[in-house]
């Protein structure tokens, strides 16, 4: 669903840049109060998986493919603001270094594929998780529901951008009902995604998962005929050398399986066009579509320039993307995390006598 130049006039491009850049301070605030010394590490590896696994295109129907969002994913595993983060750090990099997204479209791809999905899902998953009982299967079944409505809920919001702005003259209520049909489908590779991973990590290290949070009872005692929490009955604090022990191997496990996913599972994925591009074909709203201001770029279409076999090319462009966004996203995470601690310091704190 990477919107490229030229499918949205400028003044509606200008406008969702505007939302997206608003967006993004509000979640670079947010994300403060999300990230501690468990989801900190974790974020940037989080932003580097979605990059791989979005090199995975799934087919979905006659001609048609799909790929992670990765909206509800982020949202779930780090929280919400530091997902619509997430999301952004990719999107800025493939529309930068792959010429995958148009640079003039980067307002409209962060906020239709960061902002939407994530808020989206993130809302749709808290309150599933509140209706359902309070245990690990519900939260991987709401991460699954949640993940299968963001695509589509993306695949409107791209539909009602291009009412307000499209740069062609065509029938909106067939391009909606092009788009959300086929997003649909590519909704239920994305929820099996998002559902695998959030029960993997779960099954593991299930305090890393932010949207598990909570997710524990306490031990109930009967009391004169009322149930109330036994005292003392909450998790054991883990020791901090292990805990350290276990982030490093959690993290060197996600950082393997990505580099795996973008330098050799990737050289399998479809070849077939995605749903965007399928329906822009289809409807005619490609017509007026730009080639993208870095299509030389040297890493463009997650290829390496002058390498000829196309299993290393693209191996490696994929290799170089996860590296590319794990430093770039452990970055921002790191500088956010370094000011909510320079924020809680003692100094910064006023006392009231």
């Amino acid at each position: 669903m990477h919107v490229p130049d030229g499918f949205i006039n400028a003044p509606t491009s200008a406008v969702t840049g505007v939302v997206a850049a608003g967006a993004i301070a509000v979640s670079l605030r947010g994300a403060r109060r999300e990230l501690d010394e468990r989801t900190a590490p974790l974020a940037g590896l989080v932003a580097a998986f979605i990059f791989a696994v979005q090199m995975l295109n799934f087919p979905v129907a006659a001609g048609t493919s799909g790929h992670l969002l990765g909206g509800a994913l982020a949202a779930i595993l780090v929280g919400p603001c530091t997902g619509v983060l997430c999301v952004s750090v990719v999107l800025l990099m493939q529309g930068i270094l792959f010429a995958d997204g148009g640079l003039t479209a980067l307002g409209v791809n962060i906020t239709d594929m960061a902002i939407v999905t994530t808020v989206v899902a993130y809302a749709l998953f808290r309150g599933l998780v509140k209706a359902l009982p309070r245990t690990r299967r519900s939260v991987t079944v709401a991460s699954f529901v949640a993940a299968l409505v963001s695509v589509p809920a993306a695949a409107l919001a791209f539909t009602l951008l291009y009412w307000i702005g499209g740069t062609t003259d065509v029938s909106i209520g067939k391009v909606a009902t092009a788009m959300i049909g086929v997003h649909v489908l590519i909704g239920i590779g994305e929820a099996a995604i998002t559902a695998l991973t959030v029960g993997a990590v779960i099954a593991v290290r299930p305090d890393l998962v932010y949207g598990a949070r909570g997710l524990r009872q306490r031990l109930k005692l009967r009391v004169n005929g009322e149930l109330v929490d036994a005292p003392g009955t909450g998790p054991a604090p883990v020791p901090a050398p292990a805990a350290a022990r276990s982030h490093r191997k959690v993290w060197i496990t996600g950082l393997v399986a990505s580099l795996l996913l973008a330098g050799f599972v990737s050289f399998y994925a479809s070849a077939n066009p995605d749903g965007l591009e399928k329906v822009a074909s289809d409807k005619g709203i490609d017509e007026k579509a730009k080639e993208h201001a870095n299509a030389d770029s040297p890493l463009a279409d997650y290829g390496v320039k002058d390498i000829t076999n196309a299993r290393v090319s693209g191996g490696l462009a994929g290799v170089i993307g996860v590296g590319v966004t794990v430093v770039a996203g452990s970055a921002v995470f790191w500088a956010v995390r370094r000011r909510r601690s320079e924020d809680a310091s003692p100094t910064n704190t006023e006392t009231t006598v």
